[in-house]
């Protein structure tokens, strides 16, 4: 399984991360579906909802996915996954990350380390949400924004 970023978009979510350090930033990202792919079109940086425990966790509230899947289903795209930070953590899903999750989604986590986009990963949690699997994260295209 693999999910294709363009690299501008990739970028945005980074200075996502950035900006939103120390606390994490989550986002959805928009886009196709196929066989063993997910390619991303466009990305929707959301405030992370969050009150407490912001550096190591976020909240995506119901009415943000409602907008999301309705702004996506009147674009033309799929709401394909979700992408969050972990601020001087590891891109790596976290416990909380796997009970929060969404089987059919891609996870991208960007790692910012003082303050400084580090790493990105993507991620596929497996459908008994036993645990994640790595997913290729490759940039190629381009994106159309961010929706911010």
């Amino acid at each position: 399984m693999k999910v294709v970023v363009p690299p501008d978009l990739l970028e945005r979510m980074r200075r996502h991360g950035e900006e939103a350090y120390p606390h994490e930033c989550c986002g959805f990202m928009l886009g196709s579906a196929e066989e063993g792919m997910h390619q991303i079109l466009e990305i929707r940086g959301q405030a992370n909802e969050r009150i407490e425990s912001r550096g190591n966790r976020f909240i995506i509230s119901p009415e943000q996915f409602k907008a999301a899947e309705t702004y996506a289903r009147r674009a033309g795209l799929l709401l394909v996954g979700i992408y969050h930070s972990h601020p001087d953590s590891p891109a790596r899903p976290s416990e909380y990350d796997r009970d929060h999750a969404w089987p059919w989604f891609s996870h991208v986590i960007v790692s910012v380390k003082d303050g400084r986009a580090a790493e990105a990963n993507a991620w596929r949690l497996r459908d008994d949400r036993s645990g994640f699997d790595a997913m290729t994260l490759e940039t190629a295209g381009a994106g159309k924004g961010d929706g911010r």
